[in-house]
């Protein structure tokens, strides 16, 4: 592939492997949280070589810079030859920052926590606190 070719900015996200499918990717660009040099940008666009992208996962911003675009999906181990991330360690920070919360995660279904289990919630977030 020549250096001077442009991919569709959707194509290529899911070749770098930052989304699961196409489709998502494309759903996100949509949803505004793709940026090429601080646009917006549709799922049509076009991203070249030297071009940085914003991608919003919620917490984090995180920001790329394109190597070499490709157009089919890479292994993991290649995406370094495509791809530099460029994201600073305060927006990582956040989501190391956001996954150590006291909030806990609970399975989808599974409706409000009994009397029992919300004793043993508030035991374990108000330990060595008097009330």
């Amino acid at each position: 592939m020549n250096t001077a070719e442009k991919i569709r900015i959707d194509k290529f996200l899911w070749a770098v492997r930052i989304y699961k499918t196409r489709s998502l990717a494309s759903d996100e660009c949509r949803k505004g949280r793709v940026l090429i040099n601080n646009l917006p940008a549709k799922p049509s666009h076009a991203v070249g070589t030297g071009e940085t992208i914003m991608v919003k996962k919620v917490p984090v911003i995180y920001t790329y810079k394109v190597i070499l675009p490709v157009e089919n999906r890479v292994s993991a181990r290649l995406v370094e030859n495509y791809i530099l991330d460029c994201t600073p360690e305060e927006e990582k920070a956040k989501l190391l920052l956001s996954r150590a919360t006291g909030f806990g995660v609970r399975p989808r279904g599974l409706g409000r926590p009994t009397k029992k289990e919300r004793r043993s919630i508030d035991r374990l977030t108000d330990s060595g606190q008097d009330s």
